[in-house]
């Protein structure tokens, strides 16, 4: 970022006067890449890291997802004052707190996985995530034990915020720097595959439970299954994480770079001056960051968290019967959402993420409408006009916000922009809605909402640059055979003119 700082403000007539100094310099500062400077990715390798890390993605989504699809029910439990909005607005108040404190979780785990690797950050993630969710199935309820039972599960949904803080940063980046450049759109796919399959285990458990089980008996312990079960679903993704090495991107840049200038930054051991020197020298992209994903996370939120709450709560409709029509439009984005992943390597980041943007700008009216007629079929339709507009975003996201930022800030930058727009933005848009619906009167409110965030992404698409089939900013070029490697040492050698 600072070379680019330096090369604009270079006067052009002292160029042009001293062409041989500057092609000199031009030079130093680019050097032409030699064979042992490219990746050459492992095909098994990356599947494992994709499949680790979109294992604890599916994880965390599956702890949020629960907790918003029992909503009703943990208002119920934990703060029973007899008004249903009340309880409803203190358990989405309680559910956004987790969003609260993602931002220091960031701030602390993504300039440490800079520092010590995304590999030992992630598995902590894991393990914090896992204690959070299960903790929380063991607390009383407010009969039980009062007000100590609301505090306890603020403080257990606390630790999974700022668990969650390193978690997105992490996985994103550690897929983005596996995978090689011309497939990362793809691999990068199967992140947002498992907040899909998060969200799709979370909604059909619930589900069954609500089948199987009385309204009493949901009341009494049913909702505490899907919370104890996050213990063995943690297990498994801690051991699928343990067993991996640390990404090619960043083992060349702890051997290299790192230990290059490490007298130069002797003075930036601190986490506060890691975090200063993203807020000062990598400001830009970090607004980039934070208006698409603020953009992103309210669509995302209100579809995938929301939508089950405001089906039953403002339109009266059957809870069982609006999360198994969610099932169905997530298990559909699911089969879709790997195909996107594809398309952005072929046609670019922009033109996938500005299709989504586009979409919620344009129906989120009309499927609104839709879904509040009532009937099943409108219902269904107004939720995969909404799941379609989504999807483009869902399959391109996770590879594109990595791009943005160089290697040696990567997980850091990535961890502090995603989790300062999805506390003030995503994570508080449950609550947002029913405040606004309560204040105004109106259940069209989240398609309004829905379209002001459109129109905030639409403009953070139009700024952003394309980075489909490039090398990640700071790293070398990541390929997938000796092949393309020889060719890209060869292709920097001019052909000899006769």
């Amino acid at each position: 970022m600072a070379a680019t700082d330096n090369d604009e403000s270079v006067d052009p007539a002292a160029v042009r006067r001293h062409r041989v100094l500057f092609r000199a310099i031009e030079k130093r500062r680019h050097p032409k890449l030699r064979r042992s400077d490219i990746t050459v990715t492992d095909d098994a390798a990356v599947k494992r890291a994709t499949k680790a890390a979109a294992l604890g993605n599916a994880m965390e989504w599956y702890d949020f997802g629960i907790y918003s699809y029992l909503a009703s029910t943990i208002g119920r439990v934990f703060f029973p004052s007899g008004n249903d909005t009340a309880q409803l607005l203190g358990s989405f108040a309680t559910f956004a707190v987790a969003f609260l404190v993602r931002p220091l979780g960031g701030m602390v785990f993504g300039p440490l996985g800079d520092k010590v690797g995304r590999k030992r950050i992630l598995s902590l993630t894991m393990i914090m995530m896992a204690v959070g969710t299960f903790a929380i199935g063991l607390v009383p309820s407010h009969a039980a034990i009062g007000l100590w039972a609301p505090a306890l599960l603020i403080f257990f949904r606390m630790v999974q915020g700022f668990s969650t803080g390193g978690e997105y940063g992490g996985a994103s980046t550690f897929i983005a720097e596996y995978a090689p450049d011309k497939r990362r759109g793809f691999f990068g796919s199967f992140l947002e595959l498992g907040t899909l399959a998060g969200y799709v285990g979370a909604s059909g458990l619930v589900v069954l439970l609500q089948t199987l089980l009385s309204d009493d008996q949901m009341l009494s312990w049913g909702w505490r299954v899907p919370f104890l079960v996050a213990a063995p679903l943690g297990f498994i993704g801690l051991y699928l994480r343990l067993k991996l090495d640390e990404t090619p991107a960043f083992q060349k840049l702890e051997g290299g770079q790192a230990r290059a200038s490490e007298a130069a930054d002797a003075v930036e051991t601190s986490a506060a001056a890691d975090l200063g020197k993203i807020f000062t020298r990598y400001w830009r992209p970090l607004l980039l960051c934070l208006a698409l994903v603020a953009a992103y996370n309210i669509t995302d939120y209100m579809l995938l968290s929301y939508m089950p709450t405001y089906l039953s709560d403002e339109l009266g409709y059957g809870t069982s019967h609006g999360l198994l029509i969610l099932v169905v439009v997530m298990v559909l984005q699911m089969c879709l959402i790997n195909q996107v992943g594809r398309l952005s390597d072929r046609f670019g980041r922009k033109p996938l993420l500005m299709t989504g943007m586009l979409g919620f700008l344009f129906l989120s009216l009309p499927s609104f409408w839709l879904i509040r007629q009532g009937d099943v079929v409108l219902i269904t339709l107004g939720l995969l006009l909404m799941g379609l507009s989504l999807l483009p975003m869902l399959g391109t996201m996770s590879a594109a916000l990595p791009a943005i930022f160089p290697t040696q800030v990567r997980y850091g930058s990535l961890s502090v922009a995603y989790n300062l727009a999805t506390s003030v933005f995503g994570g508080t848009t449950p609550l947002v809605i029913t405040a606004l619906i309560s204040t105004f009167d109106s259940t069209l409110m989240p398609a309004y909402y829905a379209t002001g965030a459109a129109v905030i992404g639409v403009i953070a698409v139009l700024c952003m640059r394309e980075t489909a089939n490039q090398p990640l900013a700071g790293s070398p070029p990541s390929v997938e055979t000796e092949a393309e490697a020889r060719e890209l040492v060869r292709a920097q050698s001019p052909q000899p003119k006769f």
